[in-house]
Order: C-alpha cells, then structure tokens, then sequence
C-alpha cells in the first residue's frame, strides 16, 4: 500500500518527536489567568492575553490557502476500491466555487438552511464549504437518526423544525427513504442514486457551471454575525435545540486556540479523524483547525467500535497524523490494537505532537496505559492534552496548552474569554462570556433567555474549581455536571461524572462505560456496560473482579458518595436508536436510566452486591 505523503505540509521548523516544547513560548503559550473575586463567593478566570485579529468567515481561510500554498494537500479520503481521493487547496477552491454558483442559480429560500443528513466525506464537505462561502447556513445532521433505525418521527422533526431550502445526502438508497415521507418542499440531492429518487439533483450537477461573479458579491455580503451553521445539541431532555454558530463564532474560536497552540502558525498539522462533523468537536474544532492553518485532513471511515476502529489504526498508520483527536471509548479501543503491534505503533507515534482528548472524563488507567506505551515505543511520554467547551461555545472555552501530569485538568480559560464560578449546591458551577458563545437558539427566545444569566454568562451547566486557588494559572479541574449531581437519602451528594470515571478506571479494561445510580436511595451503584474482554470472562470471574473494583474505591475513603456497593452487569449494548449512546460514544446518563429503570430498581432490591442481568426475574 503507498504512503499517504502528507510531509510536504510540515515546515522546517518541526521539532523533533521526543522534544518537550512545553518551556519554548515559540511553540506553547505560557499558562497565564488573572482571577477576580467577587463578594458573594464568584469569581472570574480569564487570560490576561487579548484575542488578536481573525478572519471575517470561515471561507477567508479557503481563499487563503487557495492562494498561499494551492497545490498542498488539503483533503483526503479513502475510495471504496481502496485508493485515496485527493484534493489540494487549489481544488477545494474551484470545486466550492462552482458548486456555490451551482447553489446560487437554484434560487433557494432566503434564511433557509442547507441541511446534510450524511457522514463525513468530500461531497459532504464540499456542498458545505460551498454554501457558507456564499452566506448559506449549514446544518449536518447526526447519520444515525436515517441509517440505525426505521422510525423516521425524530428526522422529521428535526427537518420540519430547520425548514431547510435544500437536503444532500450521499446515497439515495440509504437517506431516501426518511426524505420521501418527510413533507419537506426541499431541493434534494445526492451524490449516488438521484435517478432513483423524484425530482432529486445529482451532486456533480451543482458543479457544471463555472463560478460567476454572483459568488464573490455573495461572499463579500457575509458579516461576522452572518449565521455560519446551526448544531444540534444532544437532545438529551427531550428534542434536539439548533444552535446558532456565527461565522465570528468560529473564526474567533480559532484564533484563541491558535494563540495557545502557537506550533500551529509555524508547522501545518496533519490529521486523521472520524470524529462527526454533526458535532462540535469534529465539525468546528478539528476540520476548521485545518481550515484555519492549511493543514491537511484525511477523513478516517472507522469509529470506535468493533471491527471498525481496525479501519481506524490502518489509517493512522499509513497517515501519520501529527495531531490526534478522540474521544475516551475511541482511545480504550484503539490501544490493545496499538500495544499488540510494535510497527503500527511506530508508525503511530513517529510524527505525532500530541494526543488530544475530549473534556475530562478520561479514566486515569487509560491515560496511564496510552502513557506506558509511548515510553516503550519512543523512549519517552507523549503529550496528553485537552480543552473544555460546548457547542453553544463554538467549542473551546479552556485549553491545557502546558504539561498535564494526569486527567481532569480542562486548562485555562482562552484569550477573549471570560469563565466565571458562581456557587451551586457545594459546587462551583461554570459560565461563558465571550465572542465564541452562541447569540442564542433558534427560532427559541424563550430557550436562549434561559441559558443566559443576567449579565450575560451562557450556563453551561458544568462544574469545576481550580487546582490551586493561589495559583489559577495551573488550570482547572472538571467537576462534573451540575444537573447529573442527585442527593442520597441521607442528604450526601454525589458527584457523578467524577465518580463515573473512577469507577471506570477501577474496572479498568473489564468495563466499556458505567451508569451511576441512586437517586432517592441510600446507596451508590452503577449499571456496568462490559468491554469486550470483561464479556469474555467467565461470569463468576467478572463478578468477583467487578466486586473486588468495588471493595478498592471504598478502601480509598471518600464516604459512601465515592464508593459504590451495588453493580449490575448488563447483557443489551448502550442503544444510539435509543439515545444511551451519542455519535461520539458518550454515554447519556439519563437516558440510560430512564430506559432501563426497571433494570435500576432491581438492583435494589436485594440480593448479592454484583449481580448479571440475566439473573434478574
């Protein structure tokens, strides 16, 4: 199989794999904070660095790159016959300009959307770059609402809701059928079997006509405050809300990474990435990241599941990103590949800057495993970092852009970026102020009313407090959801997202995610999702680990809050149809146990402490 070259992408001054650059302010900004402190307990962390220029829209980059380096590799991915579709910047820009005059002569609504119901892909990006390049207002919708089940009710609501001028999918035979009973009066295209559905466009019919004139008015006409694209949240309390994303949004929340991540204006990062560009994370950090700094992005067609993140490793391997993305479950799959491979490992860790996680809740046994084996294949450890945000904030809010010596810490709030504490039942709940956070929902005043304070502050709903008050510059600690925290009966609180990613970590590698229970009771316990090696036990063995896990984190104290006493082995795989589990591979805590509340009264009512679904009446 040829290398996938993407070296002509790094500059000279590259610094050496086993290099720490953690002291060169050349490469990593210094980690700064000012605190101010308020009477009532609140106080504001903020970066005494301010924000510099950026770009008016996201289109300003491709226009950039397009001229700067036209012939560097921009996008890549893998065709079904095994070999790769390249494009340079230079054809990203004339494909997005033909394909935006294509658009323009549709004639489509004003305000009106062009939504995406597809995966990650060139057409997918390209029909997006396109519209946004002329101020149309994009919205990629989660795959799985049209691919993983045949109840369409959710899709259409979603759709009716947007009221897109025009949908794209990529396969007629496979997003057909949602769109046929939907009731949209859409343009609809593909970019395979549009003969087969009525009065649908083919994808390369937007690009048979030359770009005009109309385009550049068009671009030019695009404000700041031009609506950029609109994301979905979760939906996790019911139906989805459309994030509105302003293209000063997005420009400006990559000016605040690039002034932690000061490498980026030196060398062009390199990435290799699944993560859907129907969230945050994927759609705006890591494909504009690329955008932004004329990097190159090879689309990954794996995920972390089995018998797709196999796909995954064979393209970090022939890729060699120089930055990599994932999420913890991707991560838990990913290194037993890695530590089974001594080559693959080599290859994986060979140009590699960092290892970027999201949020917090990476157990710290993956972190020690991914950590043990860097040192064994490059003689040292590799840089493990994160950042901290929503999509209402485009996303970053925090960025650990200094060494972490263990997860948790989310880093320090960005320039132009104002986090504040404010106390919340023995918490520090968090809020956002900044040119990065969402106007609002919309077509939602009274929703986007809600999710502001009085002064401005998006309640993001999570907590955190500082590693050392006298110190903020040394980042903060994620404290979980405020929301997911319940009382026991016995008045205690408990502390779940901390507590998940302890127990999984005890479980370490028996368990592929937890539920915590114990809302109204008067003990803690956790619904246990096995892995596939904790599957592969034998039961009694699984049990007597699982019981021995539960035994450790009450010997390391903390109160009945930290210690759970009861497991329930479960047999049904978290359901994505169901909402337990995200595109991501986050586990949705709440649906969980709305679903599965029957599962969650049993494991009260008595019995030994670890018990396997099966056994349950």
């Amino acid at each position: 199989m040829p290398v996938f070259n993407t070296r002509m992408c790094m500059e000279s001054v590259m610094v050496a794999r086993d290099s720490v650059p953690f002291d060169d302010p050349r490469l990593l900004a210094p980690p700064r904070a000012v605190r101010v402190g308020f009477d009532d307990g609140s106080f504001v962390l903020r970066s005494p660095e301010p924000l510099k220029p950026y770009a008016r829209c996201t289109g300003e980059w491709l226009e950039r790159w397009a001229n700067e380096t036209p012939d560097a590799p921009a996008f890549a991915e893998r065709r079904p016959d095994g070999e790769w579709r390249r494009l340079s910047w230079q054809q990203v820009r004339e494909q997005v300009g033909r394909i935006a005059q294509g658009l323009l002569g549709l004639g489509l609504a004003p305000q009106s959307p062009l939504v995406v119901l597809s995966d990650n892909a060139l057409d997918h990006l390209l029909i997006v770059l396109a519209a946004q390049h002329v101020g149309i207002a994009t919205c990629t919708v989660s795959s799985a609402y049209c691919r993983l089940t045949k109840d369409h009710s959710k899709i259409h609501g979603i759709l009716n809701t947007l009221g897109p001028a025009l949908v794209y999918a990529d396969r007629a035979d496979v997003y057909g059928p949602a769109l046929a009973s939907a009731g949209l009066h859409a343009v609809t295209v593909f970019s395979h079997g549009a003969q087969t559905f009525p009065g649908a466009l083919a994808f390369e019919a937007l690009a048979r006509s030359a770009e005009g004139p109309d385009v550049a008015r068009a671009f030019e006409a695009i404000t700041p405050d031009t609506h950029a694209k609109y994301l979905l949240t979760s939906g996790s309390t019911g139906h989805p809300k459309v994030v509105i994303n302003t293209h000063r949004m997005l420009c400006a929340n990559q000016q605040m990474v690039a002034q932690g991540w000061r490498f980026l204006e030196h060398e062009k990062p390199v990435l290799c990435d699944w993560l859907p560009w129907s969230h945050t994370f994927g759609g705006n950090h890591n494909l504009h990241l690329v955008m932004r700094n004329g990097g190159t992005l090879v689309i990954d067609e794996g995920r972390p599941a089995p018998g797709l993140v196999e796909k995954s490793l064979a393209n970090l391997v022939e890729v060699q990103p120089t930055l990599y993305f994932n999420v913890p479950r991707g991560l838990d799959l990913l290194l037993p590949l890695l530590e089974a491979d001594a080559a693959a490992a080599q290859r994986f860790f060979e140009r590699l800057r960092m290892v970027f996680y999201a949020g917090a809740a990476l157990p710290q046994a993956t972190w020690d495993r991914l950590q043990a084996l860097a040192r064994r294949v490059r003689g040292a450890d590799v840089w493990l970092t994160t950042s901290w945000g929503s999509t209402e904030t485009a996303p970053a809010v925090t960025g650990a852009h200094f060494r972490l010596d263990r997860a948790g810490n989310i880093g320090v709030p960005l320039p132009g970026v104002e986090l504040k504490f404010v106390p919340n039942g023995g918490k520090l709940e968090m809020r956002v102020r900044g040119v990065n956070v969402t106007p609002g929902y919309r077509d939602a005043p009274q929703l986007t009313a809600q999710a502001f304070d009085a002064e401005g502050y998006y309640c993001i709903g999570d907590a955190g407090r500082l590693v050392d008050d006298a110190a903020p510059e040394r980042g903060v600690l994620f404290d979980g959801r405020v929301a997911e925290d319940f009382k026991l009966t016995t008045g205690t609180w408990v502390s779940v997202g901390t507590l998940r990613v302890r127990v999984v970590s005890a479980l370490a590698p028996l368990a592929q995610d937890v539920v915590v229970t114990g809302h109204d009771r008067d003990q803690v316990g956790v619904l246990v999702f096995p892995s596939a090696a904790g599957a592969a036990l034998p039961r009694e063995a699984l049990h007597a680990r699982i019981g021995a896990a539960l035994a450790s984190l009450k010997a390391e104290g903390g109160g009945s809050s930290q210690a759970p006493v009861r497991a329930l082995v479960l047999d049904e795989p978290p359901s994505v149809e169901a909402g337990e589990l995200t595109d991501k591979g986050y586990i949705n805590q709440g649906a969980v146990l709305r679903r599965r509340a029957d599962r969650v009264a049993a494991l009260y009512a008595g019995g030994p402490e670890v018990v396997h679904q099966e056994s349950l009446p």
